[in-house]
This record gives structure tokens, C-alpha cells and sequence, in this order.
């Protein structure tokens, strides 16, 4: 089919009255281009519906309005659109007319159109979203059409969209198999005899392989071919090597060509085994493994082709080489990010089913709309290499009892015969799975913790319990007994913050493969050393890799009750508990990750706050410290500072401002993290790591000098339509000045927009859209949205205190 993008020039508008007989666009409606995030217009306030979990923004009723001419001559061509992501409760009208509706919002559906056109006219494709219901998720989720849309045009016969699937069934160094299943469409009242010519390019543009075949399709008939397509020397496929072949698909009638389909995809194997772990080419894989949420930071919810490369390149930068998409099915564009540049994923369906976890979600629907949404995500997935594991569920309450692992056997079964290459797992926290076993774990795990002397008197509060003693908890025999039912379909375990299980239950279950789908950041450490040690571990997934909005505060630390974790109140928006903030630029944690994967060789310096040294730190199990890789502390001369070093090697030798501090364990003896207390002076602090006695690395931070400036760094990348401009506060030398944030406001002229413009913080003070914002450790970001033909755009940045920067781009 003749696909374009059909994002320009929509109407659209919030709904302050659905009565359904008043049928008319608005004076107040706006010209917008999709993709398009209305939540992230909405200012956040104390008392939203939604509280924290969507950073304290309503979701809203809101239609967007486009119209299409169609000719008389369009009666001989088949019309859809596809909408590849709609939050929530879409309705598609054609001509005041319901054409279809998907419920979900992370799921790609089409609307075929010809049964409501009008030939010779104009005609009105109206979308009403209704995302009033709060609360329905539980972070942030965006509302309206924030993903691409797509206007789908051929004749009467044609090849059905999503409908050329290609699979790998052998490769090796000579020779690929490919099996490719086209499914085709005979739309007319008489028969039609075709021809099916498909073609395999590799990356150069050469023929590698080619299959005819011919077929006659009866009145109405769709029908799926199937061919068989040898490769010689094959280019294998993996986050090392993303090599893409591209499938040509060409039908015919006669020498007319009628309908053409173009896929991108890999070529690739994978086994699994306890024993060998996952295998991918037949060489083992350890995944190092990101669990992201879908939003984009700044331009919320709203997905760009730009802002998905982006994420996807700056995660493998970061050591990463699988992302979790949680929890709902990933986007088309972050897929194709992940095929080019090299990154495994782990798709991911719901993260509930019959049991609701906010109070108008999905729950409602799962029953009725469950197949339809998972055929979507796996059609979507199949000629994507970079796809090698299917989640059906993160920490479902019911996957435990036996009508929860019979829908958990039902999800399994659908995917399996839609896509048989592939293995499932569920995200399983065997706490929440136990359900009404909580006060019988509770009861015995208190209990013999004091009877070990570890406990001081009983303890009922199932939360307290589980800040020191999570471990003790998940290898309950009554969660053993519930993740027997749980796992009883799927090919992979998925564990959810049950590092404990895993040497356990490679004994008591010597054919599980277990991965660690969900885990702490602090713990990466302990957890890798079991992932390298055990086979049957094949991975794990940090929660974040990116930070993102909504479940305001799970990883802000905090010095008093309600600034941070759980109970953090407006006006904190973000999680805060990504190894990378919503700008994209990494945090501590990130670096003390790449440490433990061993793929860095330079420790990394970041210092704990020494304004509240010695006071008690309140944080939740997502956070290391309050640390900042700075050595700017104005104020705190003469005060002691607490120094975390992130090393490998042996040992670690510190030197602040020349004056060595002593060197001491490193590396994996000392959990790759080693503190030192120092006095705070300006200057310069040196960390030096050694192995066997010989240096392998060093990083140093230098104080900046009082005097600073902006300064503005656009960012270099393939970005199409936004361009992204970094604004420091830095000295004279270069050095950032992280510890005097400004006030900044935003002016951008000629042909762009700004899309957002903010920071890091997590408790922002003014929207992303207002063109204000402050700086956040000397950093902020500003995204540009540039128009068609951009020619070129100045951006001009001042601050209250009347610094200035300007730049054309």
C-alpha cells in the first residue's frame, strides 16, 4: 500500500461539552501537527485528579478534526488510516459516522475508510478522545494522539498492511533460510490471478535473493503465501553487529503492479536453555537491561522518530544493550531505533489484567479487548530483530491463582501462535502475587527474625518489614508455591526485585530460566555478579535506565517526610530514579553501572551532599545516595564531605587538591563503590584506580570559578525535525557551576518552535511549553521543533540576573 504520514494541519480542541448532537469545529480550535501530547499543556497543580501519578497533570475529553478530498476514481482503491497510538478511548468518526474505536491507547490500529467516504468531496475524519477518567494510570500517559498517523491508499488488491512477516528458520556463516509469509487481499466480486514477486537487498542495495509466486484469489478472499527464500553469506544480526536486509514485496496482475510493501529486517537465531542461557547466533548473551516508560522528558508523551534514536543511542552509550518497554506495547519508531543501532527488547503488554491498579484503567477493558491489542503489539513486532522477548504483564496480582495463570497460559498461547520465534515471560513480583498470603508471610518471617536475634519484638507492618528484609520475604514458601502456577506457561521466569530467588530456584527448579525483569539500582552490583555466575540467568533490568514523568518522587532522596519517595507532594513531578534524567544526561548511577558491567576503566567521582552531612537520609530502595559528581559546595569550606568513588581494579587512591587521602578496596571486593570522608576545599579532588599495582585510570573534578556565563551547545545527532541545544553554566574555563542555578527564559524566532525547554529537576517549577525554567546543577535543555524546509532559527537565552546567550542554528 502507498503509505504517507497524515500528521499536518489537524483541528483540535478540548471538549468542555460531548452533548452528542452538537457536531461543529469550534472558532477556538487550534492548527496543530501531530504527533501531539495535550496533557503536557496542562499546567500541574497540587490537587490534580491524578495526583503524582501522572507529575500532578489532568487528563481531559479533546477531538482533533482533518479532512480528506476524495476523487470518484478512489471507488476502484481500498482507503485506511492507521493511528499507531492514541491515549485513551479513542473514537474515529468518518463523516459523523463511527468508524472504530480502541480503548487501550499503546496499540497500533487501523480504520479502513471506504464504507463511509464520500466520492467527490470532502470528508471529515474526526478522533474524540476521552481521557477524563482519573485516575488511569499509574504514571504519566500522555493524552491524545501522541504517536504518527498514517493514510493508507492502494487498488482493489493489495497487500494487507502488517501482513509480510518474515522469519529465520536456519543461519550460519553460509547460508540463511528465510521463510516469508505475505497475506493478500482480492477486494472485487470476480476472481484475480497474481503474482507475488518478493526481493531480498542487503544493505548495499544488492540482490542477495529472490521468490515468484503465483496465485488466483477468489471474490473477497484474503489469503496468506508463503515462500521459502535462501541466503549465501548471511550478515547476522545482534546489538553488536545490526546489519538489516530489506524484504521487497511487489504484487502483480500481469506486467501491472497493483500493491508494494517494504520491510526492514534482520537476520538472526536464538536458543534458550538453563544451562546455556540465552543465545543469540549461537554466542551466549548476558542482557544489561533498561526498563524505560514511553514518555519523552520535555515534550511529554508526544513521540518523535528523533527523540526514540535519541533515547535508544544514548542508552547504548550508557552500557546498556536491551531496553524493557514498560508497560505497554513500544512504539513503532523506538522499534526501528532499536533495529539500526543495536538494542534487544523486551516488548511488553499490560500492566494489569482482571484487577484494576488505578481506578479506571485498563482493567476495565482487559477481558473484552485483550486478544485484539495483543495480535496489534505482536503483528507490529514480528520483522523487528531487535524484539527477542514478550512480556505479557508486569506484576499482575491475580497471575498466581489458578484463573490468573490460565489467562497467563491464554496471553502465552495467542502470542505463540502469532509469533513462534519468540519466548514469553511475565514481570512477576512475588510479593504483590501473594496476595492474601501477606499477613501468614508477614507472621513467620517476623517471627524467625526474631528468634534469629535480627528483630527487636514482632513486627506486623508488612511495609517496614520490607525495607531491610525483602529477602527473606520473596523465598516465602507460599510465593514459591504462587510463582509455580505463575511460571507454569511462560518460557522465561520474569523476577521483579527477587534477586534472593536466583540461586534458589536454579536448584529447586533446574529447567527455569529466570531473568531479572525489574531490580533496584543500588543493587546492580550483587545482581550482575549472579547474572555472570549463573547460566540460567540470562539478564537484568534496572528500574530506570531513563528517568521519566509521573510517579513523582519513588527515587528523590530526601532529608524530611513528603520532599521525596512515596509520599513526595507537589510540586515534585518526576520519578527521579533514572540512570539517565529526562534530558538525557547522565547520572551517577549510570556511571557506577558501567563500572560493574566492566566497560568502563576510569573510576567516576560524585560527592553526597556535605549541606546535610551527618543528617539522616530518607530514600527509597531506587536510590544509591544524594550524590552529584561536582566539587562546587560554596558555603560548606572547612565542613566534612562525604566522597563516592565508583572503581574498578583493587584498589582506589584519592587525592584532593594534591594530598593523597590513602587508597582502599575497589572493584567487585568492595561492591565497586568505595566512600571516603574529606574536608571540603575548592580546588581539585583526583580518584586513581590500580590493579595488581599499575594504574588503569583516573577522573578528577575541578571547582569552578564564581564568574560564569551561558553557554549554548546544540547537540550533534541525525535529528530531522528537533534539534536539541544544551545550556550551561559554565566559568571561564569551561568548567560547569553547579551550585548557583538561574532562572532562564527562552525566545526562539524563525522557522521552528520551541517544544520544550527545562531541566533535570524533579520539582520544576514551571511547565515545559512556558519557555521558563531554571537550571539544574548548571544544565538545562531546550528542544527546537523545526518546520518543513527549516531554513534556519535564532534562540536567545537570558537570565534574571541579566546573563546572555544567543545562537542561530
Amino acid at each position: 500500500m502507498r503509505i504517507q504520514k497524515w500528521n499536518e494541519n489537524w483541528k483540535f480542541w478540548a471538549d468542555k461539552d460531548s452533548f452528542a448532537l452538537v457536531w461543529n469545529v469550534p472558532e477556538n480550535a487550534r492548527t496543530i501537527n501531530l504527533p501531539h501530547d495535550a496533557m503536557i499543556e496542562e499546567k500541574a497543580y497540587a490537587k490534580s485528579g491524578n495526583h503524582g501519578n501522572t507529575g500532578f497533570r489532568d487528563g481531559g475529553v479533546y477531538t482533533y478534526v482533518k479532512h480528506l478530498f476524495v476523487g470518484e476514481d478512489a471507488k476502484e482503491k481500498t482507503m485506511m488510516l492507521k493511528f499507531e497510538g492514541i491515549y485513551m478511548n479513542a473514537m474515529v468518526y468518518v463523516n459523523e459516522q463511527l468508524a472504530a474505536k480502541n480503548m487501550f491507547g499503546y496499540t497500533t490500529f487501523y480504520v479502513p475508510l471506504n464504507d463511509f467516504l464520500r466520492y467527490g468531496q470532502e470528508n471529515e475524519i474526526r478522533v474524540q478522545v476521552r481521557n477524563n477518567n482519573m485516575t488511569n494510570s499509574r504514571w504519566y500517559s500522555g493524552t491524545g494522539i501522541y504517536r504518527d498517523v498514517y493514510l493508507l491508499e492502494s487498488g482493489l488488491d493489495y497487500l494487507v498492511p502488517e501482513g509480510v512477516q518474515i522469519k529465520c528458520e536456519t543461519a550460519d556463516e553460509e547460508y540463511a533460510v528465510l521463510q516469508i509469509r505475505s497475506e493478500v487481499k482480492n477486494r472485487k466480486p470476480i476472481p484475480a490471478e497474481m503474482t507475488l514477486h518478493t526481493v531480498i537487498r542487503n544493505e548495499k542495495g544488492d540482490v542477495v535473493g529472490e521468490e515468484k509466486t503465483v496465485a488466483v484469489l477468489f471474490d473477497q478472499e484474503q489469503r496468506e503465501l508463503t515462500q521459502r527464500i535462501v541466503i549465501e553469506k548471511p550478515e547476522l544480526w545482534s546489538a553488536e553487529t545490526p546489519i538489516l536486509y530489506t524484504c521487497e514485496s511487489t504484487l502483480m496482475m500481469g506486467e501491472e503492479v497493483v500493491d508494494a510493501q517494504t520491510e526492514k529486517f534482520g537476520i538472526r537465531t536464538m536458543s534458550l536453555d538453563a544451562k546455556r542461557g540465552l543465545r543469540i547466533n549461537g554466542e551466549s548473551v548476558k542482557l544489561r537491561g533498561a526498563c524505560i516508560h514511553h514518555d519523552s522528558g520535555l515534550l511529554g508523551a508526544a513521540t518523535f522518530e528523533d527523540a526514540q534514536y535519541r533515547q535508544v543511542a544514548k542508552l547504548k552509550e550508557a552500557g546498556f544493550n536491551a531496553i524493557r518497554m514498560s508497560h505497554h506495547p513500544m512504539a513503532p519508531a523506538m522499534l526501528r531505533a532499536c533495529d539500526e543501532l543495536g538494542m534487544y527488547v523486551m516488548d511488553e503488554t499490560f500492566d494489569m489484567w482482571d484487577r484494576c491498579k488505578s481506578d479506571l484503567d485498563y482493567g476495565l477493558y482487559f477481558r473484552e479487548w485483550w486478544e485484539k491489542d495483543v495480535t496489534a503489539m505482536v503483528r507490529k513486532d514480528y520483522n523487528h530483530p531487535s524484539v527477542i522477548l514478550y512480556s505479557v504483564g508486569n506484576e499482575i496480582p491475580e497471575i498466581g491463582t489458578d484463573h490468573g495463570a490460565k489467562t497467563c497460559h491464554e496471553l502465552c498461547e495467542k502470542i505463540k501462535a502469532l509469533d513462534e520465534t519468540r519466548y514469553t515471560l511475565a514481570s512477576i513480583n512475588g510479593v504483590f502475587a501473594a496476595g492474601d498470603q501477606v499477613d501468614n508471610i508477614v507472621a513467620d518471617v517476623s517471627a524467625d527474625l526474631c528468634a534469629k536475634g535480627e528483630l527487636d519484638g514482632n513486627v506486623n507492618d508488612f511495609m517496614t518489614l520490607m525495607d531491610d528484609h525483602m529477602d527473606e520475604i520473596v523465598v516465602h514458601p507460599a510465593i514459591t508455591e504462587r510463582l509455580e502456577k505463575a511460571c507454569a506457561s511462560t518460557d522465561i521466569a520474569g523476577y521483579n526485585y527477587m534477586t534472593a530467588r536466583y540461586e534458589m530456584d536454579g536448584e529447586l527448579y533446574p529447567n527455569r530460566v529466570i531473568v531479572g525483569s525489574e531490580t533496584y539500582p543500588p543493587e546492580i552490583a550483587r545482581n550482575w555478579d549472579l547474572v555472570e555466575k549463573l547460566p540460567h540467568v540470562i539478564g537484568d533490568f534496572t528500574w530506570t535506565g531513563w528517568d521519566y514523568i509521573g510517579e513523582a518522587g519513588v527515587g528523590v532522596p530526601a532529608y524530611q517526610w513528603g520532599e521525596g519517595g512515596f509520599g513526595a507532594g507537589f510540586p515534585c513531578q518526576l520519578a527521579y530514579s533514572g540512570d539517565i534524567d529526562i534530558t538525557g544526561f547522565r547520572r551517577p548511577a549510570s556511571y557506577f553501572r558501567e563500572v560493574v558491567f566492566g566497560l568502563r576503566k576510569d573510576p567516576y567521582i560524585t560527592v553526597q551532599n556535605p549541606h546535610k552531612f551527618g543528617q539522616h537520609l530518607i530514600k527509597t530502595p531506587w536510590v544509591i545516595s544524594d550524590s552529584v559528581s561536582t566539587w562546587n559546595w560554596s558555603g560548606c569550606e572547612g565542613n566534612p564531605a562525604i566522597i563516592e568513588i565508583y572503581s574498578p581494579g583493587e584498589e582506589v587512591e584519592l587525592f584532593v587538591n594534591g594530598a593523597s587521602q590513602g587508597k582502599k578496596a575497589a572493584g567487585k571486593n568492595a561492591g565497586f563503590r568505595t566512600l571516603f570522608e574529606v574536608v571540603y576545599e575548592p580546588g581539585t579532588v583526583e580518584a586513581v584506580a590500580y590493579e595488581n599495582g599499575q594504574e588503569i585510570g583516573r577522573m578528577e573534578l575541578q571547582s569552578a570559578e564564581r564568574e560564569v556565563h551561558l553557554e549554548l551547545e546544540i547537540e550533534e545527532g541525525r535529528a530531522k525535525e528537533l534539534s536539541y541545544i544544551h545550556v550551561w553554566l559554565k566559568d571561564s574555563q569551561g568548567r560547569v557551576m553547579t551550585d548557583c542555578d538561574k532562572k532562564l527564559t527562552a525566545e526562539v524566532t524563525g522557522d521552528a518552535d520551541l517544544a520544550g525547554f527545562g531541566s533535570g529537576n524533579p520539582k520544576p517549577e514551571h511547565s515545559y511549553n512556558e519557555g521558563i525554567t531554571e537550571t539544574f546543577h548548571g544544565h538545562a535543555l531546550l528542544i527546537l521543533r523545526k518546520s518543513e524546509g527549516t531554513e534556519s532559527c535564532q534562540v536567545k537565552i537570558k537570565s534574571e540576573d541579566g546573563l546572555r546567550a544567543e545562537a542561530s542554528f
